[in-house]
């Protein structure tokens, strides 16, 4: 039953991040830096491919060999993930932190710089099961997850907690800044000091949901890994790598299909209504 709801999984995360890839790919006016940034995130298209390979080499094609290049596709693909959700959290406190510079030439250049970062670390964590660091031949060097070894599970996990510290700590700053400014407004406008309130309150809530999600899905999966090893029940590892999956099955709703442009050029496609090609003006994330 886990085996299946982790497919089922697989084939969501697929298509509504296909979705989200297709659109911004086919519309030209989706090149800021934010959307390549959401653009990468969405790429986790290959994360649902994997989970439904597993099922199909698990149980059609059972093929041992053949989970290395499963196993090898769900950590590019995860770690692409994370390093993506690390690049918009750093996008967004640019934006606010250097907000007069933000749109400019820098940030473009920045942005392909941190894409590539993330995309060659990614691959680079992936190939390691494919090229020897794997435990087919030392079942004891297994970890939660086999074929992983121990060691690169361990990596992965500290990895993992130095990308949520930062993003922790980048979140902090940026619920200073966005309540510094709000302030700044609310003085020069002479707001009554509950709707500045509630404006800051509803900035902070978002930011909130936000790690919030990212930490209830991962951290647990993380610690596991940190705790467990090959001797561990499985069930232990499928209850705390669902809600990991959860989280490229969430990503699209948090990050694309709640920004007005994408979600014009959506209605635009499934009702004609408006022209795909029609300009937008992208707002600062």
């Amino acid at each position: 039953p886990w085996d299946v709801v982790l497919c089922v999984s697989g084939t969501v995360i697929s298509c509504e991040n296909a979705v989200v890839v297709v659109v911004i790919f086919y519309t030209p006016a989706f090149r800021a830096p934010m959307f390549l940034l959401i653009g990468s995130l969405a790429t986790a298209v290959p994360a649902g491919l994997g989970l439904i390979l597993h099922f199909a080499f698990v149980y059609l094609v059972p093929w041992e060999a053949l989970s290395l290049l499963t196993v090898g596709l769900l950590v590019t693909s995860f770690t692409a993930s994370v390093c993506s959700l690390l690049a918009i959290t750093i996008d967004r406190y640019l934006s606010l932190y250097n907000a007069l510079t933000y749109y400019s030439e820098r940030t473009v250049t920045r942005t392909y710089i941190m894409l590539v970062l993330t995309w060659g670390a990614s691959v680079c964590y992936g190939l390691l099961p494919v090229m020897g660091w794997n435990c087919l031949k030392e079942p004891s060097a297994c970890s939660v997850v086999k074929p992983l070894t121990k060691n690169h599970l361990l990596i992965l996990s500290v990895s993992f907690f130095m990308v949520f510290g930062v993003m922790l700590q980048l979140y902090v700053q940026i619920c200073r800044i966005v309540c510094r400014h709000a302030q700044q407004i609310a003085v020069q406008r002479h707001f009554l000091g509950s709707s500045h309130d509630v404006a800051t309150r509803k900035g902070i809530a978002t930011l909130a949901v936000i790690l919030g999600t990212f930490a209830s899905c991962w951290l647990p999966f993380a610690v596991y890994c940190l705790l467990g090893d090959s001797s561990s029940p499985a069930l232990y590892t499928y209850a705390t790598l669902l809600p990991a999956t959860y989280n490229s099955m969430l990503n699209p709703l948090i990050y694309a299909f709640r920004n007005q442009e994408i979600q014009k050029v959506l209605w635009a496609v499934c009702c004609g209504c408006v022209s795909p090609t029609m300009p937008f003006r992208s707002r600062s994330p």
